[in-house]
């Protein structure tokens, strides 16, 4: 990462750095990220919080800063990407060739297929549905038939895999996006193209709850956790049930210390207190951050910091309208509708996820959001005159 944003800030003049206004709201609120070191009681905790977001401050403007590829380039950089997670997808499903009736038999209890980066399911299935995303709109520019018939072949598997591994944020992003497909392309002319697409929905969760026995366990799981929190359950072992509990507590705490947070390297020993005060029954490994950013940035540095946040956040989306910030041309509609959708799919994350306290959260957001909002203008010529 170091070596691509020297690479890319090589000769650019600093000044122009200051014109970047998503990049002067970044640094604004890791800034404060930064000066709570003095109000952290736990320095080790704080030094890793900040190294793990210092990539925040430095990608985002390498990207501004950098040559748009080439639609050759993006091509090749887009099939090194899919063998890259074919590679991830065959480790995964390893485990399960190895040992299918323990893993089938963990799903009953949410236990999931080991992942690549730290077992990081919900991370590796974001990237993928991400990347799928990504297939379908430079699936115009792919010239050779070879190319269009492999990566079609990556797609499948893709979709398969993320059924069978059945982590809900892959999955989720994967179906909010072909439903906002099928009506983007019934509105602008193939009404029935969209209609198959929205129908096909159902379709493929019928067949994959019908002969995919890993996505039925993770079904049944699902609908038995909410059943428990409809019944007032608090133990904590249910990971949904224990999410909203960590927005209780985190809530309490930003009331507490709504200017300056508890500190960001006090986060984890703040909450646990939060437990022992409200929900004193959950056991020590089951508490958690709570699954929010916002409520993260907030509970670490204060509602300052996570308005500042929310404004560097909700940016990209407000500068696409002067058709600015992401790129140096004008987009299309059909960009537009492929960015504002990776933005609202990452937007989510944030608000269920915990997705910036990783370094492949980090890199999920960043990468996808920024290289995405980079290439696309650059592929608007040749769609044109094809």
């Amino acid at each position: 990462m170091f070596l691509f944003c020297i690479n890319a800030l090589r000769g650019s003049d600093p000044r122009k750095w200051l014109q970047n206004r998503y990049w002067l709201l970044g640094v604004a609120w890791l800034s404060i990220v930064a000066l709570s070191y003095f109000w952290s009681l736990d320095k080790v905790h704080w030094e890793r919080t900040f190294q793990v977001k210092f990539p925040l401050i430095l990608f985002p403007l390498a990207c501004g800063c950098m040559p748009a590829f080439s639609a050759r380039q993006l091509q090749r950089l887009t099939l090194l990407m899919g063998w890259i997670l074919l590679c991830g997808i065959g480790y995964s499903l390893s485990f399960l060739l190895r040992d299918y009736d323990k893993y089938l038999l963990e799903y009953r209890w949410s236990v999931l297929l080991p992942t690549p980066c730290s077992q990081d399911h919900v991370r590796f299935s974001m990237a993928l549905a991400l990347y799928f995303i990504w297939c379908l709109f430079l699936w115009p520019w792919l010239q050779q038939r070879t190319g269009r018939v492999g990566l079609a072949l990556v797609l499948a598997v893709i979709v398969i895999y993320l059924h069978v591994l059945a982590a809900k944020s892959g999955l989720v992003a994967l179906y909010l996006f072909v439903a906002a497909w099928g009506i983007y392309v019934s509105l602008i002319r193939k009404k029935m193209a969209g209609l198959l697409i929205i129908v096909a929905i159902p379709v493929f969760l019928l067949l994959a709850v019908r002969y995919i026995p890993t996505f039925s366990e993770r079904k049944d799981y699902i609908g038995y956790a909410w059943t428990m929190l409809r019944e007032g359950d608090r133990s904590g072992k249910y990971g949904d049930v224990n999410r909203l509990m960590s927005y209780k507590i985190a809530k309490e705490l930003i009331m507490d210390h709504p200017w300056k947070g508890v500190g960001a390297g006090d986060m984890m020993a703040g909450m646990k207190e939060g437990y022992e005060k409200y929900y004193p029954q959950v056991e020590d490994k089951a508490r958690l951050l709570p699954h929010n950013q916002f409520l993260i940035i907030a509970l670490g540095c204060g509602i300052p910091a996570m308005l500042l946040f929310s404004a560097w956040v909700l940016y990209p989306l407000a500068s696409l309208g002067r058709r600015r910030s992401f790129s140096r041309a004008s987009v299309t509609g059909r960009q537009v509708f492929f960015i504002v959708m990776v933005w609202l799919l990452l937007l989510f994350q944030l608000l269920i996820e915990p997705i910036l306290e990783v370094q492949f959260g980090v890199f999920v957001y960043l990468f996808f959001l920024w290289w995405i909002g980079q290439s696309m203008p650059a592929l608007a010529d040749p769609l044109a005159e094809k």
